[in-house]
């Protein structure tokens, strides 16, 4: 391990940080007013050790369920206890006919992962156990920022809103992920980042993973968390929002905001 994990959080979080290295961008709201949600972008340039955020407030201060983007964790936990062996390893489907067709189906863990097929981890999940689940979760400090880490039901309590996590511990998740810097075998993490990269190609690589919850009071949260590396160069990002409409389409929106965000930074064009 290339750092000694002391909390889960960034390295240096906005609360200790520099004033320099802290830039608020709410102008960058207003790709979030303009499809009527609320919400945050974070950026951490790992190079220049900056921060670049649209609300200060919403990135370090406020929790929400982390829906599927505890996908990460789980593998991670899943692939370091050897509950599963590798990304090829298969969980049948266990009959159910749910509304998502895909899940319909005996899944490796590589393409229940980027299919987000929450039975699949569901399984996972109760294959790892609680004691074993709680170690990990306890050892890794993830969602101390809300100050709640006990795990109630062990294949929900990311789903239920009984466990949170803030944005700035989910940017700080991936950077330590993408430097193998989380208390894992680098195999582990090899692994896990491997399932991540969404988009490759002569101008940058995208990776990522999302996530859709519901808050208690019914609104939409979505997630989207992961990096962008142009010229051997990574950036860490946390995009998080809710929505009160029921019929706004959360993927498209998600990922189009991610790029708007990206690209109004100077991003995707492999000129950073």
């Amino acid at each position: 391990m290339r750092l000694v994990l002391l909390s889960f959080g960034l390295i240096c979080c906005l609360a200790s940080c520099s004033l320099n290295n802290v830039e608020e961008r709410t102008d960058l709201n207003k790709f979030f007013t303009d499809q009527q949600v609320v919400g945050v972008f974070g950026l951490f340039d790992n190079g220049q050790g900056s921060f670049i955020v649209s609300d200060k407030h919403r990135f370090r201060d406020s929790a929400w369920l982390p829906a599927s983007t505890f996908k990460i964790v789980n593998s991670l936990i899943g692939l370091e206890t050897g509950t599963v062996k590798d990304d090829s390893t298969v969980i049948k489907w266990d009959g159910v006919v749910r509304p998502m067709a895909e899940w319909n189906q005996d899944l490796s863990m590589y393409r229940a992962f980027r299919l987000s097929a929450v039975p699949w981890y569901q399984e996972l999940a109760r294959r790892i156990g609680q004691p074993v689940m709680q170690h990990w979760i306890d050892t890794l400090g993830y969602g101390k920022g809300y100050g709640k880490t006990k795990i109630d039901k062990i294949d929900t309590f990311w789903l239920d809103n009984s466990f949170k996590v803030s944005p700035d511990e989910q940017l700080g998740l991936v950077k330590r992920l993408y430097f193998s810097q989380l208390p894992f075998q680098h195999r582990t993490q090899e692994i896990v980042c491997d399932m991540m990269l969404m988009e490759d190609n002569a101008n940058y690589k995208l990776a990522y993973k999302t996530g859709w919850g519901r808050a208690e009071n019914g609104s939409s949260i979505a997630w989207i968390i992961g990096w962008v590396e142009e010229n051997k160069h990574p950036y860490f990002f946390v995009q998080q929002f809710t929505s009160t409409d029921p019929k706004l389409d959360i993927p498209a929106v998600r990922l189009a905001l991610l790029k708007k965000n990206l690209s109004s930074l100077g991003f995707l064009e492999g000129k950073r």
